[in-house]
């Protein structure tokens, strides 16, 4: 098996690792496959893995007794699934798994606690945990008190800032399953946000025409997680460049397309 090399690595809390952490990880991280709907977390399981996504999309979802569920969080190239084990916590009661496929670079449990040993390594994954807690609350922030649309573009933002491209390959049927509403709202206020020249939605993707328009759609339930990220974290770029473009948090760009190197 080929030693992961850090410098190529794509996902950015490995980036960030001190030189001396990453290389007591790097003969145990495994590369991966994601296919949609590929496992992360399961719901009061042992926490065996973590992940670290090099690319693709994965979601967790709160679900309650009766299976009605809904996501509360996503994982991009700039996180790991299974961060609970910062905290000390073996289980959750949450789903993680893959919406979008990709790859990432797995590590057992137990080989990825002692890294929380080092004082600067484990800062930057409680950092990393701190900004979890505030994308779940901007979730909840949205879905208490902002319209559908507006959580819609929302949730079209962060995808984008996670994929790096305009195409994104979502079902309607999924975007409500996300968003915890019927098909046929989902349909309707895609159709808005199409009025509106933001995006064009065709038969299992989304296109992003017009970023600046889905940022003053979303107004303020989108932008300060993604800026406390920056702030502590960095702008999670996979290649660690700002786009040219970029103001503010990350994910805004000026244009309606994300310059890639």
């Amino acid at each position: 098996m080929t030693k992961i090399v850090q410098k190529d690595t794509r996902n950015k809390l490995l980036r960030r690792l001190p030189e001396e952490a990453f290389d007591l990880i790097a003969s145990d991280l495994k590369r991966v496959d994601l296919p949609v709907r590929r496992s992360l977390v399961e719901p009061n399981q042992p926490i065996e893995h973590v992940c670290f996504i090099e690319s693709g999309l994965a979601s967790m979802v709160a679900a309650a007794s009766n299976g009605i569920g809904i996501e509360v969080g996503q994982i991009g190239y700039e996180g790991m699934s299974g961060y609970p084990v910062v905290l000390g916590v073996d289980r959750m009661p949450n789903r993680a798994f893959m919406q979008i496929s990709g790859v990432g670079l797995e590590l057992p449990t137990s080989r990825f606690l002692p890294l929380l040993r080092d004082e600067a390594t484990r800062l930057m994954f409680l950092r990393y945990v701190h900004t979890r807690e505030l994308q779940l609350a901007y979730s909840a922030l949205a879905a208490g008190r902002y319209s559908m649309h507006q959580r819609l573009a929302r949730w079209l933002l962060m995808c984008h800032d996670r994929l790096l491209v305009d195409d994104m390959p979502v079902t309607h049927e999924f975007l409500a399953l996300m968003l915890g509403v019927r098909r046929s709202g989902v349909t309707d206020h895609l159709h808005i946000l199409e009025g509106m020249r933001a995006i064009k939605s065709t038969r299992g993707n989304v296109k992003i025409l017009d970023r600046q328009i889905l940022l003053d759609v979303a107004d303020g339930c989108y932008g300060a997680p993604e800026a406390e990220y920056e702030r502590l974290l960095g702008y999670p770029s996979p290649d660690d460049q700002r786009p040219a473009r970029l103001k503010g948090a990350w994910g805004r760009w000026s244009g309606s397309t994300i310059e890639h190197r």
